[in-house]
């Protein structure tokens, strides 16, 4: 019992005084094992199982999707895009608003990152908006959350990463379940969209000839054809998730040069920069897959399920007692240390109740997004908020009918199970 409180009460403390999360993780671990083994060992013990927790080829994906993203970022493809957007919703009143919605949905489906597609889509769309007098608060709300349907509609590295805490969940399995969810969660996000722009009586936009869409559509289908490759080849076995990646990496290469949008001298920054962001997931992946070994070497997995069973047996409250608890623990957690953390936790709990693992990692990954765009750590939300040039405190207004939406396709997808199971069910 002992060692349980020193894991809960160091990992809190240190978070609470400003420690990295992934620093806050690795020394609850050690001073854990310290009491439990002798120090030495603890040592040994806990770089052993972080090394350990690294040595995965699915794993490999990650660092390549992020240099995919970041190549998008600075060749192009998110311009094209949105001007893909633009013709096709920009006639409508507030289209700009559902332009962002529809270009994150699409950047994030190829790079797999909300923060890329926040950054990009936000810094692109931000101007045109504060030239047409849109409210930048809301703005920046609709860009926050929207990018966030980036990590559940596939390629996705958070998915990647629930099926390595899982237990080797079918990677493709998990990508076809996040289609459905994603874009129920775009439209969501659109229709309260819909309401906010009726309400401030926002005029209809300049409607695009069917010409221009047609050549905004021919721009942007080498960028959407990435999709049908990495996905397509994912879920017909002709190469794996990490071979996906490797193959996204290269067709963003030879595109954006095609596009002439990349000089070869960028490149060194593009790779600096996809470096300094794997280094920190996999610190990340590394330090959480420690303490994964740590609660299982202390039973906590066996007694948060017992405790959970001990409240209800009513599969429905567990469900959202689990959704309750995932939303609280996105709200200051990462999502990578998140996943690798609570899965061996409530995935026993779940599974014993009848729940699919597919399902469930859909499920926790959607409470997770919610976390990404709630203060205090919120990544995807300081982003946004930096890229709009505003405040949170005055886009939270904003944004409290968008998290109401997306609690409520969560909720969905929690209790209907066909919305996540269908499309995989379709390929068995």
């Amino acid at each position: 019992m002992i060692e349980v409180l020193i894991l809960v009460l160091v990992f809190f403390v240190l978070l609470g005084i400003g420690v990295p999360v992934a620093w806050s993780i690795g020394i609850s671990c050690l001073l854990t094992i310290m009491v439990s083994i002798d120090s030495l060992a603890s040592v040994t013990t806990i770089a052993q199982r972080m090394a350990t927790g690294l040595d995965s080829f699915s794993l490999l994906a990650i660092p390549l999707f992020v240099l995919a993203g970041q190549i998008m970022n600075q060749g192009g493809i998110a311009l094209r895009l949105i001007n893909f957007a633009k013709a096709l919703m920009g006639a409508l009143p507030g289209g700009l608003i559902y332009v962002n919605v529809i270009a994150a949905m699409l950047f994030g489906a190829i790079s797999g990152s909300a923060v890329a597609a926040t950054s990009a889509i936000g810094g692109i769309l931000g101007p045109f908006m504060e030239k047409e007098n849109y409210s930048k608060e809301f703005g920046a709300a609709i860009n926050i959350t929207a990018s966030t349907t980036g990590l559940i509609i596939p390629p996705s590295n958070v998915l990647i990463v629930y099926s390595l805490a899982s237990g080797g969940v079918s990677i493709a399995s998990l990508f076809l379940a996040g289609y459905i969810p994603g874009i129920l969660m775009g439209l969501a996000l659109m229709l309260v969209a819909a309401f906010w722009i009726k309400k401030k009586g926002y005029p209809a936009g300049e409607r695009s000839s069917l010409g221009a869409v047609l050549k905004t559509f021919l721009d942007a289908l080498p960028s959407l054809l990435l999709l049908v490759v990495v996905i397509g080849g994912i879920v017909t076995g002709i190469f794996t998730a990490t071979e996906a990646s490797g193959i996204a990496v290269l067709y963003c290469l030879v595109l954006s040069f095609a596009y002439r949008e990349l000089k070869v001298s960028s490149l060194k920054s593009i790779f600096l920069n996809s470096v300094g962001t794997t280094a920190i997931v996999m610190l990340l992946i590394a330090t959480s897959m420690s303490m994964s070994w740590v609660m299982s070497f202390e039973n906590i997995p066996q007694n948060v399920s017992a405790a959970l069973l001990s409240l209800s047996e009513n599969k429905f409250v567990i469900l959202i007692i689990i959704n309750i608890l995932l939303l609280f623990v996105g709200t200051f957690m990462d999502m990578t240390p998140a996943v690798l953390i609570f899965t061996p936790i409530f995935l026993p709990v779940v599974t014993s109740m009848g729940v699919e693992p597919v399902q469930f990692g859909i499920m926790m990954v959607m409470n997770l997004c919610v976390g990404l765009c709630t203060p205090p750590v919120g990544a995807v939300l300081f982003i946004g908020v930096g890229v709009a040039k505003t405040s949170i405190q005055k886009i939270m207004k904003p944004l409290l009918p968008l998290y109401a939406v997306m609690a409520i396709i969560l909720l969905m997808v929690t209790f209907i199970p066909a919305i996540s199971l269908w499309l995989p069910s379709l390929f068995e």
